[in-house]
């Protein structure tokens, strides 16, 4: 199976509507924060080997995936019911991973005032 690259990660992010690439964090400063109206969706090393993402997930869904996929585990750093992080390395279809950055993307969008929320539900 074909690994999603790095690039192709921080294009699939960078896809979504209003998306934007930031680097909030000082003490890692290569963590890259992909961000929908101010709040992070994705989180990725991008240089990193092995390649990881961490995605927001449904926390039922989450847990499934877990159980199912090795190369899906507990959000590292993150609130584990609603985070996951995802290793990138061909063990997982590459529309597999798009779909859950796609995921994780709407369900940051859902939590926004609906006003706000109005712009990106376009898609």
């Amino acid at each position: 199976m074909v690994a999603m690259t790095a690039r192709g990660l921080k294009a699939a992010c960078l896809a979504m509507p209003g998306a934007e690439e930031e680097f909030p964090f000082p003490r890692n400063p290569d963590l890259s924060a992909f961000k929908v109206a101010g709040k992070i969706f994705a989180l990725s090393v991008l240089e990193a080997e092995p390649l990881k993402v961490s995605l927001k997930c449904d926390p039922e869904i989450a847990e499934q995936l877990r159980a199912e996929y090795p190369a899906v585990i507990p959000g590292y750093h993150l609130n584990k019911r609603h985070w996951n992080t995802v290793t990138v390395d061909g063990s997982l279809p590459v529309r597999m991973v798009r779909e859950m950055i796609e995921d994780s993307y709407d369900l940051v969008v859902a939590s926004l005032p609906r006003a706000v929320r109005l712009t990106y539900d376009s898609r």
